[in-house]
């Protein structure tokens, strides 16, 4: 993958993480009203920081 490609997946993977930051945080304050969905958002939210330093991982290697 070259810097370009790296960057681009890097900005993707950045938004998706702040979206799931996003819904977790709003799922949080609707408490205890869908309460049921606090593991899977948080699964969500968890794989897509998980994603995104492990690009970032990748971007640090390539320098």
């Amino acid at each position: 993958m070259d810097a370009d490609e790296l960057k681009a997946k890097l900005k993707k993977l950045n938004a998706q993480a702040t979206q799931a930051k996003m819904d977790l945080h709003d799922l949080s304050e609707e408490l205890p009203t869908n309460w049921e969905r606090i593991l899977e958002v948080a699964q969500r939210c968890h794989e897509a920081h998980a994603a995104l330093m492990d690009a970032r991982k990748q971007q640090a290697a390539a320098a």
